[in-house]
């Protein structure tokens, strides 16, 4: 007699026969490696990994999870601070090997694949002199970034990423292929800008792209206790900015580099960093004001685009803890509540005590998005990076701590990309409202199970009759 095989080994196997690219579940060489997420306190079992290459794989794997079923986690970059890339027992549809991004300068698009990273779509564009805008670390998944609305060193100039999205592929809970743009399927893609991905599998997406042939920053280092008069001086001088003009205030622990003495390496510094989206000269004039301050570091310089973008990476294999707070102005007493917090910050570690300027061009809505925060005027974002486990009470603490102490002057609102798992209230408050039960309703269209959920999550509305056709 032949031997039996279970129902669950006949699937798999069927999937492998399925799938151009490669199944793993645990025990099998790779599984560990596939598993790995940018956030290392995240450590968790899915029961099956599908590293898909093509829209059909993506297809029949979502289709193997849900016969199976298994809860359904999507992979593009993995890194999402909650960890959402994974679950335990969960089927995780992982887009890594789907990195194909095209430029197309004729038409100012560019074409990227669901897998594909920040560092796939900006070099992609370098040799073209175009560019749009993108997340601050190389290594996030461009798919996340775009879906959630894409906030980076360009928006001032170019809007939010979401904002220049023109088309998008997606794979349904219901294992269907579905295109979108502003005339088909127009309710779906509106969700898209900034919904997340919670209404299906984004395999490829096309957006606009800008000319940008030149780029410039001026980095200032300065000791932690003029802070308060640095970004004064740093809010004063972005409020009435030319749109070219992006960067940030921030709390640091200065790097080992060549252009840092040695005696300010691994101390804590506050920084200012001016981005410009032109000529270097142009930001160091721009930057005047905070040269006349005295600065212990000085750099400002021309550079690609693309390496800009990887200047900042965050080491790999790190313990991190995000959160953010949206305000609607930075007045003195703001400035001072949010320089004291930096004497809580883990020294030495990865950690950055940021504050964003907001405004330009990302404060416009052509597309009537979702997005609930994009007319506050500064974003504060504690990034806690740390290495020891030892440390994540602490540093836990930190971020918290930082919000509570920016609150007074916030508008409530909240870029979700920016966040870990903070509640159902924080969800609504990243769309508003009205916005929320919109793409609740939408969600029930294309999601009516709630097959995505590793996410920020939107639950599906009991009614989606509105968007019937």
């Amino acid at each position: 007699m032949a031997p039996r095989t279970s129902a669950s080994a006949v699937a798999l196997d069927a999937l492998r026969e399925d799938l151009a690219g490669q199944v793993r579940v645990p025990g099998d060489p790779g599984y560990d490696e596939a598993r790995v997420v940018f956030n290392a306190m995240v450590d968790r079992q899915p029961a099956v990994i599908a590293q898909c290459e093509t829209p059909e794989d993506v297809a029949n794997a979502v289709v193997f999870g849900r016969e199976a079923g298994l809860p359904i986690a999507v992979r593009g970059g993995g890194h999402s601070v909650a960890g959402t890339a994974l679950g335990d027992g969960a089927l995780v549809v992982d887009l890594r090997r789907m990195r194909q991004v095209v430029a197309d300068p004729e038409h100012m698009t560019v074409r990227i694949a669901g897998g594909a990273t920040i560092g796939d779509l900006d070099r992609a564009c370098e040799p073209f002199h175009v560019a749009v805008t993108g997340g601050r670390a190389s290594t996030t998944g461009a798919g996340g970034f775009v879906l959630g609305g894409g906030s980076g060193w360009l928006e001032r100039k170019y809007g939010l990423a979401c904002d220049n999205l023109l088309a998008v592929e997606l794979v349904t809970a219901e294992g269907g292929h579905v295109h979108a743009d502003a005339t088909e399927n127009p309710e779906l893609f509106w969700a898209l800008h900034g919904g997340g991905g919670n209404f299906g599998v984004v395999t490829s997406m096309t957006l606009r792209v800008h000319p940008l042939p030149e780029f410039g920053f001026v980095l200032l280092f300065f000791p932690p206790e003029k802070g308060p008069e640095v970004l004064r001086a740093y809010r004063d001088l972005l409020a009435d900015a030319p749109d070219e003009a992006g960067g940030g205030g921030i709390y640091l622990v200065a790097p080992p580099e060549p252009f840092v003495p040695e005696e300010i390496q691994g101390t804590l510094v506050c920084a200012t960093l001016v981005t410009w989206a032109g000529p270097a000269a142009d930001a160091r004039a721009f930057a005047a004001p905070l040269f006349a301050l005295g600065p212990s570091v000085e750099v400002a310089m021309a550079v690609p685009y693309a390496d800009f973008q990887c200047m900042l990476d965050d080491p790999p294999g790190m313990r991190n803890y995000w959160s953010a707070e949206y305000l609607a102005e930075f007045p003195d007493a703001a400035v001072d509540a949010f320089c004291a917090q930096s004497a809580g910050m883990i020294v030495p570690s990865g950690t950055q005590h940021v504050l964003f300027p907001m405004g330009g061009r990302m404060a416009d809505d052509p597309a009537g998005s979702p997005i609930g925060w994009r007319s506050a005027a500064w974003a504060v974002h504690p990034f806690g990076v740390w290495a020891d486990a030892a440390d994540d009470e602490r540093g836990i603490q930190w971020v918290k701590d930082v919000r509570a102490a920016v609150r007074p002057w916030s508008t409530g609102a909240v870029y979700l990309n920016f966040i870990g798992t903070e509640g159902e209230q924080r969800v609504v408050r990243g769309f508003g409202e009205d916005n929320h039960r919109r793409l609740a309703r939408v969600k029930a269209l294309y999601d009516p199970d709630n097959v995505f959920r590793f996410n920020h999550n939107i639950a599906p509305a009991p009614d989606p009759g509105l968007f019937r056709a």
